[in-house]
């Protein structure tokens, strides 16, 4: 369990089925190779607003990219403490009634990047993930976008994984 700011361990319950924990090699590999993530906010409502998000894991941290007004961006002005969960893998056993998976639970703090070359350097990061073949297009695409693109950046301040690998 990578737990990066310490001060706010005890915040955080441990795992009910321990033996189901997953290590940090593992934390880091569902993360770098999830192909998207479900946000969850909370806004003034107090109702919970989750939403399937691709994303980046980079510096430890997990970045993804929006438009500079809606639901996630009012809860996240509301209340910054988010959680983003993601399935690195599952299959369903039809036979057994189970679910082989892996997935993982960070918990952070969001806040929108203003440095243009700090948000140039990650959405060359969703380049290199999800367009690799297209670097030199993506790289015009940056250039073009990075204005007009809202980059939140959640620092993690607890993650754990979990998995049923039989």
């Amino acid at each position: 369990m990578i737990n990066i700011g310490s001060d706010n361990y005890n915040m955080f319950k441990n795992m009910r089925k321990s033996e189901r924990q997953l290590g940090n090699d593992e934390i880091k590999d569902i993360l770098n190779s999830g192909e998207y993530g479900i946000l969850a906010t909370t806004g003034e409502n107090n109702y919970s607003y989750a939403i399937p998000l691709n994303y980046v894991y980079w510096n430890n941290s997990i970045y993804f990219h929006c438009a500079f007004e809606g639901n996630k961006i009012d809860n996240i002005k509301i209340n910054n403490k988010v959680c983003f969960c993601v399935v690195g893998k599952a299959e369903i056993i039809p036979n057994k009634f189970t679910t082989k998976y892996k997935s993982a639970v960070a918990f952070g703090q969001a806040s929108s990047i203003s440095d243009e070359d700090e948000k140039k350097k990650v959405l060359y990061e969703f380049i290199q993930k999800y367009s690799p073949k297209f670097e030199k297009e993506g790289n015009i695409y940056i250039d073009r976008a990075v204005s007009k693109t809202n980059i939140i950046k959640i620092s993690i301040d607890h993650v754990t994984a979990k998995g049923r690998l039989k």
